[in-house]
């Protein structure tokens, strides 16, 4: 029988990873990239809970947890850098996780597991897509059109060929915040922790190691949509300097490396809800579908498990309506959980006056104590208490 031919949009997270899977399972698969080459930058990002089976699945976990970052937890400092709370790291929801890595770093190990077996056009995209009764005809920028059994997009939160497939029914839901992520030299008092710090005005400063001798930093600040995303780098340094200039802590460092770094990336923080994720022979998965924004930790892992799902369901069903169907249907309730945020987020993370700051650090600092922690183990019985699995992963075999 000839394979099943399959075009992926994007080849950061979720791309590659689902093209990982499709191979495995017999298909036919190609990736497009508007890039010129792998995006290797980016912040730490965590592969967790059934993430992390994915991997292990894939045979990848060890290459992962090589690429760890180091991060042993994260701190809750004061203007005058005092500790608060400290949260070391664990396999739970909050804070840093197991495998902690840096995005591009991920990319990386997904793309040297594709690499051999994929072919990837990099410095291209898609311009149109026209649907015939058994294939899909594909319009790119700079190759020669080609017609696909399937087409996947796997292109981030802005994804354009999200809006090729769907047009303007997936809503991108604002939450409130703006945040900005670059990366700075470290200096002698960065730690193997990661550093938050709040300043009145609903602000929040950022610090996090990573395993390259460089410190990664973020701005985040409360905000109404305002369409901050839209406007120049330029335009959105100044409101950074502007909203930033009086924070204290690191403000004046962290500002400084607005002007030094070269992979500044300012951008609303915002979830993608879609009502399908399937249109014909093409969908989407990763954040191009269900983005469920950085606050919730989940991205990449949804991602991930994401990719995997709907491999797996397009080699269960050769009629990929079915496949589709499961794959929604398996996914859905756990997308869903994993957007429906604890309630306050981010407003108790982003506490607007010096006295609010005091009530969340006080929390925190009791959260973090010692005898909390000595009767939470009291309560919790003996032994590694497992994370409740939130979705039931099926074993694909084939």
């Amino acid at each position: 029988m000839e394979k099943r031919t399959v075009l992926v949009s994007g080849a950061s997270i979720a791309g590659p990873a689902l093209a990982f899977w499709l191979h495995r399972f017999g298909f036919d698969v190609t990736i497009v990239e508007r890039a010129e080459e792998l995006r290797l930058g980016g912040q730490n990002i965590d592969v967790r809970d059934e993430a992390q089976k994915v991997v292990q699945l894939m045979g990848l976990e060890d290459e992962i947890r090589a690429a760890n970052t180091g991060e042993l937890g994260i701190r809750f400092v004061d203007v005058n850098n005092h500790t608060l709370a400290e949260f070391p790291k664990t396999n739970g929801g909050f804070g840093t996780a197991e495998l902690e890595i840096l995005r591009g770093d991920l990319a990386q190990v997904f793309f040297n597991a594709t690499k051999d077996n994929i072919p990837y056009i990099f410095g291209d995209q898609i311009l149109a897509l026209v649907e015939a009764e058994d294939k899909v005809n594909v319009t790119f920028k700079n190759s020669t059109p080609r017609s696909f059994d399937l087409v996947i997009a796997a292109d981030g939160i802005r994804s354009s060929t999200r809006k090729l497939i769907f047009g303007d029914e997936p809503v991108i839901k604002y939450i409130g915040v703006y945040c900005s992520y670059l990366t700075i030299p470290r200096i002698d008092s960065d730690t193997s922790w990661a550093y938050w710090y709040n300043a009145p005005e609903s602000r929040v400063l950022n610090l996090r190691p990573d395993n390259v001798g460089t410190t990664r930093a973020s701005f985040s600040f409360l905000s109404p949509e305002k369409g901050y995303e839209k406007l120049s780098l330029q335009e959105q340094k100044g409101i950074l300097k502007q909203k930033f200039a009086d924070a204290g802590w690191q403000a004046p460092r962290l500002l400084q490396g607005l002007e030094e770094s070269k992979d500044v990336y300012f951008d609303s923080i915002s979830q993608v809800k879609a009502p399908r994720w399937t249109n014909g022979r093409c969908a989407m998965v990763g954040d191009a579908a269900y983005c469920p924004t950085p606050m919730s930790g989940m991205g990449a892992s949804l991602s991930i498990v994401g990719a995997y799902v709907l491999a797996g369901e397009l080699s269960r069903h050769q009629n990929h309506q079915d496949a589709f169907e499961a794959y929604e249907k398996l996914m859905r309730p756990y997308v869903e959980d994993i957007q429906n945020l604890p309630p306050g987020v981010p407003w108790l993370a982003h506490p607007k006056t010096k006295f609010g700051i005091k009530v969340f650090n006080t929390v925190l600092g009791i959260a973090s104590s010692k005898l909390v922690k000595k009767i939470a183990k009291l309560f919790g019985g003996k032994g590694k208490k497992e994370i409740k699995e939130r979705i039931q992963l099926p074993y694909y075999n084939k």
